[in-house]
C-alpha cells in the first residue's frame, strides 16, 4: 500500500486541483457530460453536470466518474448526494462530494 496523500489547504491549491479534475473530466466525457465547479466549502464540493448523459439509465455512473478523476490526481472523495431537477426534461444534476484527505493546518 502506498502512503496516503493529504492535501493541506495552505500548501496545495485545492481550488486549482478541483479545477484540474474538472478539466480532465470534461476532456474525456464532453459533450455527453460536462462538469463545472459550483462551490468549494471546507471539505465539501458541489459540481454541476450537464449534457445528454441525463437521458441515459446510468446517470449516476457519469457523476460517480468524477470521484475517480479526483482519485487519479490524489484526492479521495465520497459522493454524498445528487440533486436532480424537478423537470425531468432538464439535462443537469448537481453532485455533492465530501473530500476525505483534506487538512486545514
Amino acid at each position: 500500500m502506498g502512503k496516503e496523500i493529504r492535501f493541506n489547504l495552505h500548501n496545495v491549491g485545492i481550488k486549482e486541483s478541483i479545477a484540474k479534475a474538472v478539466e480532465l473530466y470534461n476532456r474525456y466525457r464532453s459533450p455527453e457530460a460536462v462538469s463545472k465547479i459550483i462551490e468549494i466549502k471546507g471539505n465539501s464540493i458541489k459540481i454541476a453536470f450537464e449534457g445528454h448523459f441525463c437521458a441515459t439509465c446510468a446517470v449516476n455512473d457519469w457523476i460517480e466518474d468524477f470521484k475517480y478523476v479526483l482519485e487519479d490526481i490524489g484526492i479521495q472523495a465520497e459522493l454524498e448526494n445528487i440533486i436532480e431537477p424537478y423537470n425531468t426534461e432538464e439535462n443537469w444534476r448537481i453532485a455533492i462530494f465530501k473530500l476525505k484527505n483534506i487538512s486545514y493546518d
